[in-house]
């Protein structure tokens, strides 16, 4: 029954995750479509005809201990060891033509952005490695029965050195347990600029084990994934570029927006930084007045990573040019006068 109760609940364990999913996760979608329709179509067929097999059932019936030499048994054993192969050839098979068919839309563009190809072969590759795992554990155990041996020492024995191996490697069980939730539920991609565990930078290698950041540094950090509690990912889908632009406090205010809206206008229609834009420029107005000086808000959504930086120094560039073009005075750092006792501003001593 060890068989037949695995594949009757694993499909409804991955529908139930399947659907709990965000609509803009592709591994989870594609996984389930796939074993659902393995599943439907072939496996649960097959499973419910090896269950009413006569072989099948005279192997679980069996508690005699076999003879060896009796031929008759030996045909019998060899004829259900045969079938038990047979079906557990035909589920590595079905479960690698899975794979390869997430491996080939890895490689459709209009399906999967190419950031996320890397990604999706790496699931691949753990479902048809841990897929494969248990269709071999679930056949010897259908098949070492048929030979007399008793189940129960040798499960409860390798429970026991589970359980140790468990103890001393939790914490690797851990990385690759959230390595595999950061891959499927697709939290950062290679290429990311993204702040984890203490530290940020740009996301260059990301396995099951471990995430790889380069800071602005040029600082390597290897974070274990089980040290990442919360990710906060700032290229994701886009990202903005928030200039202060400071002016003198004099300068007219409606004047120094008009100017900052023809520099958002010129960049934008400019041909080498039109791509990089992806919405209209905005002039929120003033954000901090200090002082002597004014500080005004500028807004521009852009392409995440090398974009975001590429834009926000051409808008300072020009910034400056308009402002020294049109007479604008900047903002002044503020003075701080000290008098010392007994003597005036104007650097006398009092008589």
């Amino acid at each position: 029954m060890h068989l037949y109760w695995t594949l009757i609940i694993s499909p409804l364990i991955i529908a139930a995750s399947g659907r709990r999913e965000p609509p803009t996760c592709y591994n989870s979608r594609i996984v389930c479509a796939i074993f659902s329709a393995v599943w439907t179509r072939i496996l649960f067929p097959a499973t419910l005809t090896v269950q009413s097999s006569p072989l099948f059932q005279f192997g679980h019936r069996r508690t005699e201990k076999p003879d060896l030499n009796y031929l008759p048994w030996l045909q019998e054993a060899a004829q259900e060891v045969a079938v038990i192969l047979l079906i557990t050839f035909i589920f590595i098979r079905l479960l690698k033509l899975g794979t390869r068919r997430l491996i080939k839309l890895s490689h459709s563009q209009e399906l999967i952005a190419g950031r996320r190809a890397l990604q999706l072969r790496t699931l691949a590759g753990v479902l048809n490695s841990v897929g494969i795992f248990i269709v071999i554990f679930i056949a010897a155990m259908e098949i070492l029965p048929i030979f007399g041996l008793d189940m129960g020492p040798l499960l409860a024995s390798a429970g026991v050195v589970g359980i140790a191996i468990g103890f001393g490697a939790q914490t690797l069980v851990k990385d690759m347990l959230n390595g595999f939730f950061i891959l499927v539920e697709n939290q950062y991609n290679v290429g990311d600029v993204i702040q984890a565990a203490g530290v940020g930078g740009t996301v260059e290698e990301m396995t099951l084990r471990r995430t790889t950041l380069r800071d602005a540094d040029g600082t390597l950090h290897v974070i274990p994934n089980s040290e990442i509690k919360i990710v906060s990912n700032k290229t994701r889908d886009w990202s903005r570029v928030q200039l202060r632009v400071a002016a003198a406090y004099e300068e007219n205010s409606d004047r120094i927006m008009q100017l900052l809206r023809e520099v958002a206008d010129e960049l934008r229609n400019d041909s080498s930084f039109a791509g990089m834009i992806v919405a209209e420029p905005e002039i929120p107005g003033i954000e901090r007045v200090a002082g002597g000086e004014v500080d005004y808000l500028m807004q521009v959504k852009t392409l995440p990573g090398a974009p975001q930086y590429a834009v926000s120094r051409e808008l300072r560039r020009r910034i400056k040019e308009k402002f020294e073009k049109n007479n604008i005075k900047a903002a002044g750092p503020a003075k701080v006068y000290v008098l010392n006792p007994g003597q005036t501003a104007s650097g006398q001593e009092n008589t």
